[in-house]
């Protein structure tokens, strides 16, 4: 609605965007675009790192998890671990060494594959030497991240 989330096929091609399911497989699947490259988790994160450092402030969901713990039973909540594990494993090798990484998820479910969402307590964590520097509170619930992302920032 802000008009800033304008990315297409072009840039997927290129790498200057990312698709949420990180690989590229539903966009080529649902668009027909064989053009579009089908990448691995690791490239994908690689790409992310450098978008994010580019910017100022970079937004990536990711929901592949999520569904995995809704439908995917074993196999597929495997398969999304290992998606994203290989996704923050390029992500972390590419960061640039000044940013701050905040992980955050709403809920859980991918713990207990049986279809449901958990009561458990949902990931969180900041990574990189800025999360040092940035003094972030303890990140509890969602609503902790606007504040911790504004406070980074140097906003209040």
């Amino acid at each position: 609605m802000a008009g800033v989330l304008t990315a297409g096929p072009d840039e997927l091609i290129s790498g200057r965007a990312l698709a949420s399911e990180i690989v590229n497989d539903g966009w080529r699947r649902y668009t027909g675009r064989d053009d579009i490259p089908r990448i691995d988790a690791r490239r994908a994160g690689a790409n992310l790192a450098a978008i994010a450092g580019a910017g100022g402030l970079t937004f990536f969901a990711h929901y592949a998890t999520d569904t995995a713990g809704h439908r995917g039973g074993m196999p597929g909540g495997i398969a999304a671990l290992e998606r994203v594990d290989g996704f923050l494993g390029g992500l972390l090798a590419a960061l640039p060494a000044d940013a701050l990484l905040l992980v955050a998820s709403d809920h859980g479910n991918l713990e207990d594959i049986e279809g449901g969402h958990t009561r458990n307590p949902a990931l969180g964590l900041a990574v990189g030497p800025a999360a040092r520097l940035a003094r972030l509170p303890p990140l509890v619930g969602l609503t902790d991240l606007a504040p911790a992302i504004l406070g980074a920032l140097g906003g209040d």
